[in-house]
């Protein structure tokens, strides 16, 4: 059986801190992920290393105690071998309790040493002249050091998400494929057919899973109603479909903007949507009238559905099945294979059979399209083939 990695919390390998944990078979938050002998490659590399960084630190702390080495001390005493071991594991030991490191976080933190430590020398060399005292000197060289390397790297953690920091092979952010980036709603990814529309390669905007909205989504699948349970599972199956495409550039974000707490998620999401300049992707009607008001362009699947299904016009002929009678006196109601609802004006008297109609009007909405026809005759169209196209 294949291992399978956290989509919750991002982790591939077997420490996973999402509150649904590790499940090999399913869970609400797994996704197929690499298999286990990378996990066996990767902790013999490990080995390797923390092997090699424990001997050279012994050799290290021989080297101190080696008589002439340390001014003043001569010979150094036999403990500073162990001190230095100690440190080294004291080392190793933080490495293994935090194994999830991520590469944005730890460039920031380079950088932002490299950043305050250069500005700590330019501010040096600026007050120079006016710090005689050697004394307060290094005091003031000392303090601008340590200010100014944490306000570096504190900036750059905190807008690693919102800034493209580049240099060779390293990035803060991922590069977008297309300019406005598609955050997807919670409704969109049980609905399903974003995934569809993904596949045909009709959009190739990254899209962009809030961690708010993944949430949301496990709650779903673990709900104690079987049918929220399978529409919850439903969606996390469309995400692990979207993740696992090679032609969809998929991304979870992770934090929560300043002021998104104790907002409900239709506003997190339009809020978001808004801040990374993007669309929202939705299929709910009421999220689609709060992100109009809030100048944010929303994708609506319905519309998209819409927008292509085949357009009839009115004095087209059409033969359909009527299934059922309509709410207006005489009215017959049928189908069209898209779903396309066909209200047919003097069919209700020929329930289960195929009528031909002639198009009178079509109503387009964000729900869907609605046709209206007229009764015409009834058709001699196998049941089984219950809707033809004819021009008039």
């Amino acid at each position: 059986m294949e291992e399978r990695g956290c989509l919750g919390c991002g982790d591939q390998d077997r420490r996973c801190s999402s509150p649904n944990g590790w499940d090999r078979s399913y869970g609400a938050v797994c996704v197929p992920g690499p298999r286990i002998t990378f996990y066996v490659d990767q902790i013999m590399g490990l080995t390797v290393l923390r092997s090699a960084f424990l001997l050279v630190a012994a050799g290290l702390g021989v080297y101190l105690v080696t008589p002439g080495v340390i001014p003043g001390m001569n010979p150094a005493p036999a403990w500073l071998v162990y001190v230095v071991l100690g440190v080294a594991m004291l080392t190793i030991g933080v490495d293994v309790a935090f194994p999830r490191k991520r590469i944005e976080v730890v460039s920031a933190v380079f950088f932002g040493l490299l950043i305050g430590l250069l500005l700590t020398n330019v501010v040096n060399m600026a007050l120079s002249p006016y710090l005689v005292s050697p004394k307060y000197a290094n005091a003031v060289q000392l303090t601008l050091g340590i200010v100014l390397c944490y306000a570096c790297i504190s900036l750059l953690i905190q807008t690693k998400d919102d800034i493209r920091f580049i240099i060779p092979y390293v990035e803060f952010a991922k590069d977008m494929k297309s300019i406005k980036p598609l955050v997807l709603d919670t409704s969109c990814v049980i609905d399903g057919r974003i995934a569809d529309v993904m596949e045909t390669k009709l959009l190739d905007n990254p899209l962009i899973m809030p961690r708010f909205v993944l949430q949301e989504l496990q709650n779903i699948a673990d709900s104690g109603d079987r049918l929220r349970r399978g529409r919850g599972r439903r969606g996390l199956d469309i995400l692990n479909k979207l993740r696992n495409s090679p032609d969809v550039d998929f991304q979870i974000f992770d934090r929560e903007l300043p002021g998104m707490d104790g907002l409900p998620v239709d506003m997190k999401l339009v809020l978001l949507a808004k801040h990374l300049d993007g669309k929202l992707v939705t299929g709910d009607y009421n999220l689609n009238k709060v992100a109009q008001l809030h100048n944010v362009h929303v994708l609506n699947l319905n519309d998209l559905s819409n927008a292509l299904k085949p357009l009839h016009l009115p004095g087209e002929h059409l033969a359909v099945l009527i299934v059922k009678a309509g709410e207006g006196e005489g009215q017959g109601v049928g189908y069209l294979d898209d779903g396309t609802m066909i209200v047919v004006e003097g069919g209700r008297s020929y329930l289960q059979q195929v009528v031909q109609i002639g198009v009178t009007s079509v109503l387009q909405t964000s729900a869907g399209r609605m046709i209206f026809g007229r009764f015409e005759g009834v058709a001699s169209t196998p049941r089984h083939a219950h809707v033809e196209s004819t021009t008039a």
